[in-house]
């Protein structure tokens, strides 16, 4: 198949909790065309605000998570149509990353294969990425004349020190999984044939955590890596002010009451049991 339809070009199942979601298009290596991008943003926000999505996965169908954006349609037939349609392309991929930074829910991206170039923005994007020790990640963008833009620059040099991020943009070399954890760009490589139960295990730790807090913490977190420590000490205060009418507040104290008082749980070992939060 190689005319698929914009519904089918992303695949989703929803099971315990757990939104999975995929780039499917495994014949152009899920390379990100218009109309991926299109429905990527569509599939997000249907599955932000559902009751039985707490955390969600992206990952990609077949033998690479995503090749980057699609030179054929992303590229060469947008660009012929003038600069109206590169805008317009370009919004509506930013647009998704964007949704995907700031999304209500926890997001692992469980990286299964390849990830290039434009496929940096959804990686950075999750807040944990989890990739097989033999997956494939570059930037190839230097070795056919062109600098890694749409985000991808940013993203290495945001979480690679930065001269590995020099190198790793300047050379057009790949980094397997275990370099790419090693040199910061993802937070762990797993054997392949655990990435699936590895992802399983951390999406079951987050379910079990209070959801207003996960997304205060996900927001404060990136929020703050600009910013001055004065600050970011007066972002976190109001965050904190604003969790509480959030349902933060009676958080709090059902935590601090089975900390104190019950002594079921040790906030540095566990979490409390969130199902007994009232109000």
């Amino acid at each position: 198949m190689t005319d698929r339809s914009e519904a089918d070009t992303v695949a989703y199942t929803v099971a315990d909790r757990i939104a999975w979601v995929k780039f499917n298009r495994p014949e152009k290596r899920n390379c990100m065309s218009p109309k991926l991008n299109r429905r990527m943003k569509q599939v997000l926000e249907e599955l932000e605000f559902r009751d039985d999505v707490g955390v969600l996965v992206l990952t990609g169908e077949g033998s690479a998570w995503t090749a980057g954006m699609d030179l054929q349609e992303y590229f060469r037939e947008t660009e012929a149509q003038g600069l109206g349609a590169i805008r317009k392309s370009q919004r509506e991929s930013y647009g998704w990353f964007e949704r995907l930074r700031w999304y209500e829910k926890p997001t692992i991206a469980m990286i299964n294969g390849w990830c290039f170039g434009g496929g940096y923005g959804p990686l950075f994007g999750c807040d944990i990425a989890i990739a097989a020790d033999d997956a494939q990640f570059g930037l190839s963008e230097i070795n056919w004349g062109i600098l890694p833009g749409g985000g991808a620059s940013k993203v290495a040099q945001e979480l690679m020190p930065f001269r590995k991020a020099m190198y790793h943009a300047m050379m057009g070399e790949t980094l397997s999984g275990k370099q790419a954890e090693a040199q910061g760009l993802i937070t762990e490589a797993v054997p392949a044939d655990q990435l699936h139960t590895r992802v399983v295990e951390i999406a079951h730790v987050l379910l079990k955590k209070d959801p207003h807090a996960l997304r205060a913490t996900k927001w404060t977190m990136r929020r703050v890596g600009d910013m001055t420590y004065d600050n970011a000490l007066e972002y976190q205060i109001r965050a904190q002010e604003a969790l509480h009418s959030f349902g933060g507040a009676a958080a709090r104290k059902e935590a601090t009451k089975q900390f104190l008082d019950e002594k079921t749980f040790k906030p540095g070992l566990s979490t409390f049991d969130a199902t007994k939060v009232k109000g």
